[in-house]
């Protein structure tokens, strides 16, 4: 029987070696570096194997029973060593305490590594290359005692299109995924038919779509998974279209529209989100914009930070293997929780009267505050008179229910003017979060240039030149009174170097909570 497959597979070599080098761009050889070698292991003995797979695991030392298990399936010409910490996933199993388990193609099955999921025979519910994930997913939990409700998929390219395969297939062993420049459920099963899917991809009804999805699994009524999808706005390997035929895909095996229920920006990329009648976040999606082929990183040691920046693992300061574990709740304390737990937003914008900006010497002598705000906005940044700008925005946050957990909340701010780089020579906006007020009262006065931050740099805003730019995540929100964020520079310019910044309606926090 093996035989006989891979000897299908081998005489199509012509058609699969140009559509396998696509899918993966035209860049050149494999991005296979060295990952942590001494505990990525091979498995063996794992099941009939029918697609002929190989097994990688990687668990951290002492990992408890009843830990959920995240299954990450890597891109063509990738391999296991070539996934897990390049793309952050090892790093998240490490500190959330969970398996990984890493599938892995072979040559032989495909000529440029992989995941067959164009086959038929690849992409059916107990069949093929299908079949053999589902078989390694039973290994683990066996070997480990992984909790059998919260075991999750992800994949890049190719490895995306498994996702997806995966979630159709068996709705029942996942309880979500995360497909990265990836395709819907069933799009092709051809080689030939693959082209059109990946570009300019395939239009189909969402109706029909979620047909396809639940024609893998006849009869199954739910709970169907949770999905995160992730795709490049400059993709022209997987065509950006096909985050939306997905999108309609698994928005309609929910059972909810394609119009999103909440929309945000995180450092600075398009997030959506997709609730079902319960108000339970059931697809979410984020457009990379700019970023072709990959899966996005944010090397650092930050904490949220993650991965290594290579072919097809992407620096846009974003990791999206982070993201993706906090919709699935592994980053929650407890290990994960199913996905879908009902998540509220507040988008609050600034008090136009309080906001303001304070003017010192780069030492911060003599303090006064700047009287530019009405016309030109609040500043940051060393002024034409040699003087230095600290920002001040304040919120209404007692609007916020007492005593909710906040999830995550981020500062989004729309430049008006200015002069110069204020980033330049690697210099950094921060935020200072202030639970209350800084000074002696939350109108800005000079007494807020040095005030004591409740959470010092507790966040960041990246350099833009015009629009708006979210900062980075923080999570102190004052519950029962304002919240004032502070914007300075990390180091002081030796030169002019501004920006002012539109306050009010223009300047909003996002709180995110459950």
């Amino acid at each position: 029987m093996q035989r006989t497959r891979t000897s299908r597979k081998l005489s199509t070599a012509g058609l699969l070696l140009a559509l396998l080098v696509t899918l993966l761009g035209m860049g050149g050889p494999g991005f296979v570096p060295t990952a942590q070698a001494a505990s990525l292991t091979e498995v063996t003995g794992f099941g009939t194997n029918p697609g002929n797979l190989r097994m990688f695991r990687y668990v951290p030392d002492g990992l408890p029973a009843g830990r959920p298990l995240v299954v990450a399936m890597h891109g063509c010409t990738q391999s296991a060593a070539a996934y897990d910490a390049e793309t952050g996933w090892t790093k998240w199993a490490d500190q959330w305490g969970f398996a990984l388990l890493l599938p892995q193609q072979q040559s032989g099955n495909n000529l440029n590594s992989c995941f067959n999921w164009f086959e038929s025979a690849d992409i059916g519910r107990g069949a093929g290359e299908t079949l053999s994930i589902k078989q390694m997913t039973d290994r683990m939990k066996t070997d480990l005692g992984s909790d059998a409700a919260r075991v999750y998929a992800t994949g890049l390219s190719a490895g995306a299109a498994m996702t997806n395969v995966m979630l159709a297939a068996y709705p029942d062993v996942f309880a979500a995924g995360a497909p990265v420049a990836g395709l819907p459920y069933a799009c092709a099963t051809s080689v030939v038919d693959a082209f059109s899917c990946m570009n300019p991809g395939k239009n189909l009804t969402p109706a029909a779509w979620a047909d396809k999805v639940r024609a893998a699994y006849p009869g199954y009524a739910g709970p169907w998974p949770a999905v995160s999808v992730w795709q490049g706005t400059s993709d022209t390997t997987v065509a950006p279209v096909n985050m939306t035929e997905t999108v309609e895909q698994w928005t309609a095996v929910q059972g909810t529209d394609t119009t999103a229920d909440a929309t945000d920006t995180v450092a600075g990329y398009p997030h959506a989100v997709y609730r079902n009648s319960a108000g339970r976040a059931v697809v979410e999606t984020y457009s990379i914009t700019g970023m072709g082929h990959g899966q996005p990183v944010d090397p650092g040691t930050g904490a949220q930070q993650c991965g290594t920046a290579g072919a097809y693992v992407l620096d846009v300061n974003l990791c999206a293997s982070y993201r993706i574990g906090q919709f699935w709740g592994l980053g929650d304390g407890g290990g994960g929780t199913p996905p879908g737990n009902e998540t509220h937003t507040a988008v609050l914008p600034s008090l136009a009267a309080d906001d303001g900006y304070v003017k010192a010497s780069a030492t911060g002598g003599t303090p006064a505050t700047g009287t530019l705000e009405g016309s030109l906005g609040v500043a940051v940044g060393r002024g034409t008179d040699g003087l230095h700008n600290r920002a001040v925005f304040s919120f209404d946050t007692a609007s916020l229910p007492d005593g909710v957990k906040v999830k995550r909340a981020f500062l989004t701010v729309a430049r008006a003017s200015g002069s110069g780089d204020p980033w330049a020579a690697g210099n950094r906006m921060v935020l200072d979060i202030r639970s209350g007020c800084f000074g002696a009262s939350c109108a800005t006065a000079a007494d807020d240039w040095s005030a004591a931050a409740t959470a010092a740099e507790a966040a960041q805003i990246g350099s833009f030149t015009s629009g708006t730019k979210a900062s980075s995540d923080f999570t102190t929100v004052n519950l029962t009174g304002t919240t004032q964020v502070r914007l300075r520079l990390a180091s002081a310019p030796a030169s002019t170097a501004y920006a002012f910044m539109k306050s009010g309606a223009d300047a909003t926090l996002t709180v995110e909570w459950e």
